[in-house]
């Protein structure tokens, strides 16, 4: 696999879930009030489901680009899954 060009930006993303989800554990050690634990695992929620979208978004666009017939429509096929 060769990395996209939007991998950089989706690990810039991950980095911000890790980080919110680090402060969940920690809230909720801390024992904080359960709206803001669940604004901040909706943080996660939205930061990692941006970076799948577009990481698959842009397989998908370089496997139509770049892709050559049955082995594209597999593997669109076999990512379209996680949409």
């Amino acid at each position: 696999m060769t990395a996209h060009v939007s991998h950089p930006a989706i690990i810039k993303r991950l980095k911000r879930a890790h980080g919110h989800l680090t402060s969940v554990i920690e809230m909720l050690a801390a024992e904080r009030p359960c709206v803001e634990l669940a604004q901040q695992l909706q943080a996660v929620e939205s930061a990692i489901n941006s970076a799948k979208k577009a990481l698959i978004h842009e397989h998908i666009g370089d496997c139509l680009a770049h892709g050559d017939g049955d082995d594209t429509a597999a593997e669109f096929k076999a990512i379209a899954k996680y949409l």
